[in-house]
């Protein structure tokens, strides 16, 4: 009995324990967090110095810091301005999260909350979308925007990216809205409203955060897209990460002004981050705990 009751750790031994487990996680998750972040660092970092001091190796961290980066991309040093990239980016990304929204809203609510027959297998239908590869779908879609017109045309590539989006928005809502209450949706048909205002002023802002979430990946993902504005667009409807590959030349790649155009071209998705960060993580948090 005695020596039993020697050898079970008391509750002050237990609970030092469990703070020096939680204190080694914690710094183990800061230092993890800080290994992601460094490459965004150095970037920043290199988008102050001259070309001269980007390119040595090693790199020079303690090198003078300069704007020439920042004013050859805004067209300071003769090359191309960079508002026209930047707009279309905007119009593509922004319309077609639009679209995006307003076509897998309705589809989430009939495959959650009104489900339609077999709406396992209209899922599964859109998951098997995105099992192409991107690249295998190029040269059909370069042909058809050849013969109908629509070479170097932003709403070209509104189209294709929300046709690429929709189905990560519908399986993402489709989880949102299934921890909808049914009771409030029935209440309102009770009070006579019809599909559309039950979508607009009785799921949209209850599912809020997750619709919230639904935007800012499909925006991201629309922002990052190079694949298909690289081929199918030119002068007029180039976007920004299109913009970017300019700076690698016959003559060499300009690093310095490369890492100054990719920390602009980052800063429109890291705003929206910021401003949208309670809603995505309240959206993504949602369906995790049935």
């Amino acid at each position: 009995m005695s020596a039993s009751t020697a050898t079970t750790p008391s509750a002050d031994t237990v609970t030092r324990r469990a703070r020096r487990r939680s204190t080694a996680l914690g710094v183990a998750a800061w230092v993890v967090g800080i290994g992601f972040c460094l490459p965004a660092l150095w970037m920043v970092l290199t988008s102050f110095h001259a070309e001269a001091d980007a390119a040595t190796n090693p790199p020079s961290v303690a090198a003078a810091l300069t704007l020439d980066g920042y004013r050859a991309f805004f067209g300071g040093g003769g090359g191309p301005t960079p508002w026209p990239p930047l707009v279309n980016s905007l119009a593509a990304s922004f319309f077609s999260t639009v679209l995006v929204l307003l076509l897998a809203l309705p589809a989430a609510y009939a495959l959650s909350i009104r489900r339609v027959r077999k709406w396992t297998d209209v899922m599964f239908f859109f998951l098997s979308t995105k099992m192409l590869p991107v690249v295998a779908g190029l040269l059909p879609v370069y042909l058809f925007a050849k013969n109908t017109g629509l070479l170097d045309n932003v709403w070209l590539l509104v189209l294709l990216y929300t046709s690429m989006n929709l189905p990560i928005a519908v399986w993402m809502m489709q989880s949102f809205l299934a921890d909808v209450p049914v009771s409030i949706i029935e209440a309102a048909q009770v009070d006579g409203a019809r599909l559309p205002t039950v979508l607009r002023r009785v799921v949209a802002p209850v599912a809020g955060p997750g619709i919230a979430a639904t935007a800012l990946i499909c925006f991201i993902f629309s922002w990052n897209e190079l694949l298909f504005a690289r081929v199918l667009t030119g002068v007029v409807a180039g976007t920004a990460p299109v913009h970017l590959t300019t700076f690698v030349t016959s003559q060499g790649l300009f690093l310095a002004q490369l890492c100054a155009a990719s920390v602009v071209v980052s800063l429109p998705v890291l705003v929206a981050g910021y401003a949208a960060q309670d809603k995505l993580v309240q959206g993504l948090s949602l369906g995790a705990v049935k």
